[in-house]
């Protein structure tokens, strides 16, 4: 939530971060492929045909019968495992060569089926299966061959009793768990927790956890079921359990790349993401694979470990020259680190590689846009376009450029068209396509917002609320910020309200309201909300940065500090200290407390270096305070190279380049900014010292009038009475020096 002042330095209401990870479901599928041997992999599903290759065991060899006319006709009976037992029967020996001689007539249907495509002769092979069982029921090994032609067939019900059954007399059969194992993964990789014969009400997963836990227990030293394992209790959400396996896998195999992988992916998933990337680093730079350097590499980049992030892809480089997926990500990580040259030279080796390659192409106009060679950018972008008509970052990048160059009408054009593309006739849109559009309408509104068309910024953002979900969010707080630019603040009031009352359990929304309270003056009420939101738990901390920037706009410095400790103490991320630090730069230089302000910022930048915020902020003090020109043009030159449509952050370039002397490049950023900032009084004053300066007393006065006049709308929070009282000398200095030169000549100066 912002205040005018917080505005004033170009800071955003609303500072929304998403995260994102492999979702680890995505392996599952791979985890059947590496338990299923080299044989079973390219089994077909369906149960009218087998693959190539059958699983019977060995059997001396029998000429297969000829087509249509097998050796001995088949019997079609269910099979029958063994007469029953009574006290005073011995079951008879077993039929060896009777069993051979069908399971030999099996084979050669078998391949008939493989070889013909005939599903008729898979039909003969079962029932040779079930004779060969009637000679011989207590063989694991006819057991295991029925069991897979099954399998491989796809009657996977079928399997599984025939593999029960055998368990039943040999509960330790490691082939016969792995076999049942084989067939609750096809099962959970066709559609998790099916029904199955054993669970008529589907819970494959829990049957498929512990056939994998006998079979790690009969075979300990099995490297790949225990990665199967660990993936089955991720897919349950036990973390410890998966670690577990994982870890006494990576122990066996230190420099796996599939056990580090996994192991990997598993505290990705958790959000433990330093953990990811330790489970990596265990494993030796000359060890590593490029799989393992790419990962390494996305981790470092979630940790904002961006040098770190690029070596370790140039190194996945370096293993597989070429790769594109390594290219492109380490063309992302040197522009992540403002490595322009770099970047560039890596994207344009992508487009030259794939001509077809458009969002190479939009990177590369970025990288123009991030130059300031916007033209050229808007050259680019368009190009781009042209490759992929549907391509939405170019859409985006496109319509942002128009509104860099100033050209909003066509700007708000290309948005128009791109909220048009995003549109769906029913209402109804995936998460995904839902923030696609909601970027576009957000972009849009902004557009009409720079250009003072308030109603039509109203209406776009009312589209965002109609969306509902955090989209509304975002449409509530855009339309509060619009109003409240328009100085509207009774309608921004409504809105808040309006807001809460539909989503009375939204705190956030909340917390919105009980800030404009405070901004009209009405503080203690604004507080008295604020706090009725605090439960005493970690959730307080935005509560309490609330009721701080509250009080720092009620000049309550003690209140604001003593909010600001209460938040400090809820703060455990690196980027939210940051913010804190920021805040509390504010803070002190509110106060006039200019060198621990100075402090405070240059701290949040050492956490967060391209804070855009920070940067403004601290260039803008320093120009403001007649101290060390470079670096406050450094400071806030980066902050609009960030932000270039931010017009606090050209009011503020512009302001350094008047106190350095450079009149033309103020007069040229102070333009801009008072063309997006029309209802901020202070950039009106700035453009006016510079009209006074360079001669043109007229144009400066006008330009103090329309100050003044915006002084008069703003909310009482936001007037320094001090600062009004400067600009009304200075008009009034202006009208004076005009008067004594119409009087002189007799007629007005032309400017």
């Amino acid at each position: 939530l912002q205040t005018a002042r917080l505005k004033r330095h170009g800071i955003p209401r609303m500072m929304t971060k998403k995260l994102r990870f492999l979702p680890f479901g995505l392996v599952f599928t791979a985890a059947i492929a590496l338990v299923l041997p080299a044989r079973l992999v390219c089994a077909q599903t369906t149960p009218v045909q087998i693959v190539p290759g059958s699983t019977a065991p060995a059997m001396p060899e029998t000429p297969a019968p000829a087509k249509g006319a097998p050796a001995k006709a088949p019997v079609a009976s269910p099979i029958q495992i063994a007469p029953t037992k009574t006290a005073d029967a011995a079951a008879p020996p077993p039929d060896r060569a009777q069993a051979y001689y069908h399971v030999a007539l099996a084979s050669g249907y078998e391949e008939q089926a493989v070889t013909e495509g005939r599903p008729e002769f898979v039909t003969r092979a079962i029932e040779e299966y079930k004779l060969a069982l009637n000679a011989d029921p207590a063989s694991p090994q006819l057991n295991l061959a029925l069991a897979n032609l099954y399998f491989r067939t796809g009657r996977s019900r079928e399997a599984e009793s025939t593999v029960r059954g055998l368990l039943k007399s040999a509960p330790d059969d490691i082939d016969a768990h792995k076999q049942l194992g084989r067939i609750y993964l096809r099962t959970l990789s066709e559609g998790q927790n099916a029904p199955t014969a054993s669970s008529p009400t589907g819970n494959v997963l829990g049957l498929a956890i512990t056939e994998f836990e006998k079979i790690v227990a009969l075979q300990p030293k099995d490297v790949e079921d225990r990665m199967v394992l660990g993936q089955l209790y991720t897919i349950k959400h036990d973390p410890k359990k998966a670690e577990e396996q994982f870890k006494t896998a990576q122990a066996m195999e230190p420099d796996s790349e599939e056990v580090v992988l996994n192991l990997a992916r598993l505290y990705a998933e958790s959000g433990d993401i330093e953990h990811e990337a330790k489970a990596i680093e265990t494993v030796p730079v000359a060890d590593r694979t490029p799989k393992m350097e790419d990962a390494l590499g996305a981790a470092y980049e979630q940790l904002k470990r961006t040098k770190e992030a690029i070596a370790a892809y140039h190194r996945a480089a370096d293993l597989e020259p070429g790769d594109p997926r390594t290219l492109e990500a380490l063309a992302h990580a040197l522009l992540n680190d403002n490595q322009l040259d770099e970047a560039l030279k890596r994207y344009r080796e992508l487009a030259e590689a794939d001509p077809e390659n458009a969002g190479a192409v939009v990177r590369i106009g970025e990288i123009q846009r991030r130059q300031g060679k916007y033209e050229d950018a808007l050259a680019t972008i368009r190009k781009a376009r042209k490759m992929d008509s549907s391509n939405l970052e170019a859409g985006f990048n496109e319509g942002m450029l128009l509104d860099v160059l100033g050209r909003y009408d066509e700007s708000a054009q290309t948005y128009e068209k791109m909220v048009d593309l995003t549109s769906h006739a029913n209402g109804a849109y995936t998460t995904e396509e839902k923030n696609n559009r909601g970027i576009f309408l957000e972009r849009l509104g902004a557009v009409y917002h720079e250009q003072n068309k308030t109603a039509e910024a109203i209406a776009t953002y009312q589209k965002l609320i109609d969306m509902g979900g955090e989209t509304a969010e975002r449409g509530y707080q855009s339309q509060v910020d619009t109003w409240r630019d328009a100085k509207q603040f009774d309608k921004a009031i409504e809105v808040a309200r309006k807001a809460v009352e539909a989503n009375p359990k939204n705190r956030e929304l909340k917390l919105m309201l009980a800030a404009e309270m405070g901004d009209l003056g009405k503080t203690d009420e604004g507080l008295a909300q604020a706090k009725g939101l605090l439960a005493k738990t970690a959730e307080d901390r935005p509560v309490w940065l609330v009721i701080g920037q509250m009080c720092v706009r009620a000049h309550r410095w003690r209140e604001a500090d003593d909010a600001f400790n209460k938040a400090e103490a809820l703060t455990t991320k690196k980027e939210d200290h940051a913010y804190l630090l920021f805040l509390r730069g504010e803070l002190a230089e509110r106060q006039k407390r200019y060198e621990p302000a100075e402090q405070f910022f240059r701290q949040a930048l050492e956490q967060e270096p391209g804070n855009a915020m920070v940067l403004n902020y601290l260039g803008y003090m320093l120009a403001d305070k007649g101290k060390q020109f470079p670096e406050a043009l450094k400071l806030i030159r980066k902050a609009v190279e960030l932000e270039p449509m931010n017009g606090a952050y050209l009011d503020s370039l512009g302001w350094v380049y008047f106190k350095m002397g450079e009149f033309e490049l103020a007069e040229e950023n102070l333009r801009q900014a008072v063309e997006r900032d029309a209802t901020d009084p202070t950039v009106h004053d700035h453009l006016g010292e510079l009209y006074e300066k360079t001669g043109r007393s007229r144009l400066a006065a006008a330009q103090w009038e329309l100050s003044l006049e915006q002084f008069a709308k703003s909310a009482p929070v936001d007037v320094e009475q001090s600062e009004v009282a400067k600009v009304q000398k200075k008009l009034e200095l202006a009208r004076i020096k005009l008067a004594r030169q119409e009087s002189a000549t007799g007629q007005k100066k032309p400017e």
